[in-house]
C-alpha cells in the first residue's frame, strides 16, 4: 500500500504576514480582488506549505516556506517547486469553512483529497449529480444520517475527481462512491416496519479514525481511500495505487522568541 500523509490547518494558524510566500506567489496573491478569495488561497498555500515541510523535516520558518511553492499544472491541480525545481512529491488541497486540509504522497500515483460541511441539501441536487446507485443509498439512509451520506459522496467525488486530474470539469455522475460499510437497516421498535438505514463501517483503521472507501470511474477504474467525520465536516482522501489509513503529520513546536533553549 502506498503511505500518505495528511495536515488540516484553520485561518487562525495561518501567519498574518506574507513573508513565508515566494515572489511569485506574493504578486498571485495580489492580483485576487475579494477578501475571501485572499483567504482562502492563503490558507491552502499554508496549509501545503506546513504540510510538506513537516513531510521533508525541514524547518517551518518563513525562509524555509518561502522556498516552498505551489503552481498550478495545465490541469490545474497543484504542482510542487523546491528552489524552482519540480519535486518528486504528489500533493491534493481542499478548504471549507476556514478549514484546510493537504495529502502528501511520493510521486508516481494519483491523489485526490476533499472537506465538505455536514449541511442538508435538496432533494434536486441528490437528482442531478449523484448516480442511480448513490441516490438508492441516500434513499435508504435515516433522515438523521442524510446530510453526513451526502456529504460523504459529494466529497469522494471531489477527491476521485482530483485524482483524475479534471476536477468539476467531468460529470459527477461519471463517479460511482462506495462506504465499503454500506448501510445497516433498522426497524422500529425491533419488529415493526423498516425505519431506514444507518451508515455505518467496518472498525475504523488508524489513530485518527479513518473509514474505507471505494470510488469507481465509468471506465472500470477503482480508486480506494479513506473518510474522516467530524461533527461539521467530512474529508475524504482517494489514491491509485491504494493508499495506507493516512498518517496525520506533526508540526514542530516552535519555541517563542528569546526563550532558553
Amino acid at each position: 500500500m502506498m503511505d500518505v500523509y495528511w495536515l488540516e490547518q484553520t485561518e487562525a494558524d495561518v501567519s498574518a504576514e506574507n513573508d513565508w510566500l515566494s515572489e511569485s506567489e506574493v504578486v498571485q496573491l495580489d492580483g485576487l480582488r475579494f477578501s475571501k478569495r485572499r483567504a482562502d488561497w492563503r490558507l491552502g498555500r499554508w496549509t501545503a506549505k506546513r504540510a510538506l515541510a513537516a513531510y521533508w523535516n525541514m524547518s517551518g520558518d518563513p525562509q524555509a516556506l518561502s522556498g516552498i511553492e505551489i503552481r498550478p499544472a495545465r490541469s490545474g491541480a497543484p504542482e510542487v517547486f523546491l528552489a524552482d525545481q519540480l519535486a518528486a512529491i504528489a500533493i491534493s488541497l481542499s478548504h471549507r469553512a476556514g478549514t484546510a486540509i493537504c495529502a502528501v504522497m511520493t510521486a508516481g500515483g494519483a491523489l485526490g483529497c476533499d472537506l465538505e460541511a455536514i449541511e442538508p441539501h435538496s432533494d434536486d441536487f441528490v437528482t442531478d449529480y449523484f448516480t442511480a446507485e448513490e441516490q438508492a443509498l441516500v434513499a435508504q439512509a435515516l433522515a438523521a444520517d442524510r446530510p453526513r451520506l451526502l456529504a460523504l459522496l459529494w466529497s469522494g467525488k471531489e477527491s476521485a475527481l482530483k485524482a483524475l486530474r479534471v476536477g468539476l470539469r467531468l460529470d459527477t455522475r461519471s463517479v460511482v462512491v462506495s462506504p465499503v460499510g454500506g448501510l445497516e437497516s433498522r426497524r422500529e421498535g425491533g419488529a415493526g416496519r423498516i425505519e431506514g438505514s444507518a451508515l455505518t463501517s467496518p472498525p475504523s483503521c488508524g489513530p485518527d479514525g479513518w473509514f474505507p472507501l471505494r470510488v469507481r470511474y465509468l471506465n472500470g477504474q477503482i480508486f480506494h481511500g479513506w473518510w474522516l467525520h467530524t461533527s461539521s465536516l467530512v474529508i475524504t482522501l482517494v489514491a491509485d495505487p491504494p493508499p495506507a489509513p493516512p498518517t496525520r503529520l506533526k508540526i514542530p513546536v516552535q519555541a517563542a522568541p528569546g526563550a532558553k533553549p
